[in-house]
């Protein structure tokens, strides 16, 4: 197996647990590097973008189409928030999410982690979690999340 690809999936379990790696990243996965520095920048699954590394902290940040394939081959992922459904609409649109939307929050996330925002219609956005689960659950003002893409934004 190319090393490339070995790291970005042991990146992806270290981010999202047992399982993601291989869920994300199968063998034929194109990996696309860096010009200036020759560091793994993407990750395409034929003509899709599936996830950027981002150097300067080391996670991957997904796609939508990412995160929707990775919750159907990893049903126990502890790093999900779901919103209710008037705020659904407009974190599909790549707004925030607010602590007083949260209906559930896996237990491990904490701020910084990258979470998938998921509402009855399935997988609505990405986002960097700003607080830990007990305070989204707990907390009725303030961003819990901060919406990197929604699903109506993703491009």
């Amino acid at each position: 197996m190319d090393e490339d690809i070995r790291k970005i999936r042991a990146i992806a379990e270290y981010q999202y647990g047992h399982g993601a790696g291989a869920a994300l990243f199968p063998d034929d996965v194109r990996i696309v590097h860096s010009r200036n520095t020759g560091r793994i920048r993407h990750i395409h699954l034929g003509d899709a973008l599936q996830a950027t590394f981002r150097p300067n902290d080391g996670v991957l940040t997904l796609t939508i189409d990412a995160a929707r394939r990775l919750l159907a081959r990893v049903p126990d992922l502890g790093y999900t928030v779901t919103v209710s459904d008037e705020a659904a609409e407009f974190v599909s649109q790549g707004k925030n999410v607010f602590a007083k939307h949260v209906l559930r929050a896996g237990e491990k996330i904490r701020p910084g982690d990258e979470v998938i925002i998921v509402a009855k219609a399935g997988v609505i956005g990405i986002g960097k979690a700003l607080l830990v689960s007990g305070e989204m659950k707990a907390f009725k003002t303030g961003v819990a999340v901060k919406t990197r893409r929604g699903s109506e934004t993703d491009a």
